[in-house]
């Protein structure tokens, strides 16, 4: 590994600074670390120096953020990543941390599948929930076998019968107005328009 420079020290909010190294990193350090490690821009890090803050303090501050991120909300390892790239953090330790988290199912796609089908499947249809489990990172193959395992008894004319009853739609007093604003909330969540037409002209 070659010797690298610092080349920029960006001021950020919360006493933190943005490192811009010459091999195209950035490290974001508090203002304490710096000055313990007496870091300047335009000074050259030796490879032990480098090796160092990249392990012991870039590394560990990832994997605490990935830890941070998921104790606020479940997200899938696709999420989880574009969330930790907004840091600015070195590529290879993003993923570093995504693995440390894997190891211990702090992040489980097929959990997280799993789950968005419970909440979302009586309101979806299967194809809306497929694309939008893709839309979050979803391995496409993988999201399939959970909605395989979920199709199970599911009923999407039904579906779409209890979602009418819900919005306490009376097709002998809506107006086609209302049908087609009706025709457009089912559509939108995926439903084949043939179910649609036919339910809303059946009730």
């Amino acid at each position: 590994m070659c010797s690298v420079v610092i080349q920029e020290m960006e001021r950020l909010p919360g006493g933190k600074r943005r490192l811009l190294l010459d091999n195209g990193e950035t490290w974001v350090l508090y203002r304490g670390e710096i000055h313990t490690l007496a870091l300047t821009e335009g000074m050259t890090l030796s490879d032990g120096q480098y090796r160092s803050i990249r392990g012991e303090i870039v590394g560990k501050r990832v994997k605490k953020r990935a830890m941070h991120l998921l104790e606020r909300m479940d997200r899938t390892e696709h999420q989880l990543r574009e969330k930790l790239a907004e840091g600015g953090y070195p590529l290879d330790l993003i993923e570093d941390a995504v693995d440390y988290v894997k190891s211990y199912h702090y992040v489980d796609d097929e959990r997280y599948a799993d789950n968005y089908v419970q909440l979302h499947g009586a309101s979806k249809s299967r194809r809306k929930l497929l694309t939008e489990l893709q839309g979050r990172g979803i391995d496409r193959e993988l999201a399939e076998r959970v909605l395989m395992d979920a199709d199970e008894g599911r009923d999407e004319p039904g579906m779409i019968q209890a979602l009418l009853e819900k919005r306490h739609y009376d097709p002998d007093e809506a107006s086609p107005g209302e049908k087609r604003r009706m025709y457009g909330y089912l559509m939108r969540r995926g439903f084949r328009s043939e179910d649609v037409r036919q339910a809303i002209e059946r009730c």
